[in-house]
């Protein structure tokens, strides 16, 4: 048994449902479909998601939402219309939307996180509806009936162990297809939580673990996973083959193809992972599968920039001296509830990198003036020009003077490079660059490894 998922953009209209529909019953062994929301149809078209966002923040702000309603509405009502789906069929879908102003939330973040849920549970009901109508035996189901169980804060939710028992326990038979809506649980207490944005991914990969699934097929808008960004790299490698840990990795600095946290739940179940595009299911697609019995076909796997860091410089004589410092600082980050990426340090140095988002400029000056007060280092810089540029490969594990291949190019190009790390794994090495520098960096290393 196969869980297949089509992304946004696979499902925004008439013609890309059709397209899914085909893929679908193309192969027998697919019989879990996990729908995302309808995506934008053109460059200014609005998805849905952000439509139901609108919606949320109107109710909460007492304002008119009638006509984002309609809008919503309409968007399913013209794939329905595509497939002479009655119109009276659509009737539950639009009452439930037309309902959800009265429901009682905790909260104005449960009544967000419920809102833009309902952008994949009614393309879910769609589905089913249409796949009736096509003459296939299809089931509509929610969390609640298979006890997709979630954590953590109502826009950010994490599965819990609990679900994936619910989900072995869940009787269905091998003629049905089962339709789920990707993206959200139900909490504990009964309220609807969504996993992080594009959370659908992570859906069906908690299904394909917890169904057994001998496949989990993630059908978006890319033939595959490319071993560079192709905004940045011309007609860069597909990927045919990369282990969890190589995407893990990729995902980190910016591979955003697949959702790094939907790997997780595949990897616990050792399920491999097809992408694959909508509109050309023909083409392999990359395969992301475990790390046993791995044979890498290249040296390096892929090539990735992230330009949202930034990063706190500190220098201090006779810092490796001082017991505890490391602990101290990272306790001034916790309190702030920001995380690090990186710490490479020196006998008398200490650079912490940030993921620049998680923070302000007002959090960037109370977090420095505490580890002033705290530290007291000789030199306290905040530096927001960072880049990370992660070479990523298992083929890289045991060859000699990989590093001195990747630094050269950049050499060539006149990149500085102020820090250099390589993971504990020694199958990524992490180049720290200026942001102006990023892209030109990606290039020259791929062009070193993958030119030929």
């Amino acid at each position: 048994m196969k869980v297949v998922k089509f992304g946004g953009s696979s499902l925004a209209d008439g013609e890309h449902f059709d397209q899914a529909i085909k893929i679908i019953t193309a192969d027998p062994q697919r019989r879990v479909i996990v729908t995302s929301a309808p995506g934008k149809r053109t460059a200014d078209d609005t998805k849905v998601t952000d439509l139901l966002i609108k919606y949320a923040q109107q109710v909460i702000a007492g304002q008119p939402f009638q006509k984002t309603v309609d809008q919503i509405i309409n968007r399913y009502t013209a794939i329905a219309d595509y497939f002479n789906v009655p119109q009276d069929q659509l009737v539950p879908l639009a009452k439930r939307l037309n309902e959800l102003p009265s429901w009682r939330f905790p909260n104005n973040n449960y009544l967000l996180a419920a809102f833009k849920a309902h952008g994949e549970r009614l393309n879910a009901q769609l589905m089913t509806i249409i796949l009736r109508q096509l003459g296939y035996e299809a089931r509509f189901v929610t969390p609640e009936q298979v006890g997709l169980r979630v954590t953590g804060t109502p826009n950010n939710a994490s599965v819990t162990p609990e679900a994936y028992s619910l989900l072995d326990r869940f009787a269905f038979n091998d003629s049905e297809l089962l339709v789920f809506p990707g993206f959200y649980g139900i909490t504990l207490a009964g309220h609807l939580a969504t996993f992080s944005r594009g959370g659908s991914d992570i859906t069906g990969a908690i299904l394909a673990r917890g169904l057994h699934a001998e496949c989990y097929e993630n059908f978006t808008d890319v033939d595959a996973i490319y071993a560079a960004n192709p905004a940045v790299v011309d007609h860069p490698q597909p990927i045919a083959k990369m282990t969890y840990r190589e995407m893990r990795e990729l995902s980190y600095a910016g591979f955003s193809v697949f959702h790094d946290e939907a790997l997780i739940p595949a990897i616990q179940g050792n399920v491999p992972i097809n992408v694959k595009n909508t509109q050309h299911p023909e083409k392999p697609g990359t395969l992301i599968v475990p790390d046993k019995d791995f044979q890498p076909a290249d040296i390096v796997t892929g090539v990735v920039s992230g330009k949202h860091f930034a990063a706190i410089y500190l220098h201090k004589y006779l810092l490796n001296k001082e017991t505890g410092f490391t602990l101290r600082i990272l306790n001034i980050l916790a309190r702030h509830n920001v995380s690090y990426e990186h710490m490479p340090s020196g006998i008398d140095d200490i650079t912490i990198i940030l993921d620049k988002n998680q923070v302000d400029d007002q959090l960037v000056d109370t977090i420095c003036n505490e580890i002033q007060e705290e530290i007291n280092p000789d030199q306290l810089e905040w530096i927001d020009n960072y880049a990370i540029t992660m070479v990523v490969g298992e083929g890289m594990r045991n060859r000699i003077g990989v590093i001195n291949d990747i630094l050269a190019p950049l050499a060539d190009q006149g990149i500085p490079v102020p820090i250099i790390n390589q993971g504990a794994s020694r199958i990524s090495i992490m180049i720290g660059t200026y942001d102006r520098d990023a892209d030109n960096a990606v290039r020259a290393i791929y062009h070193r490894f993958f030119a030929n």
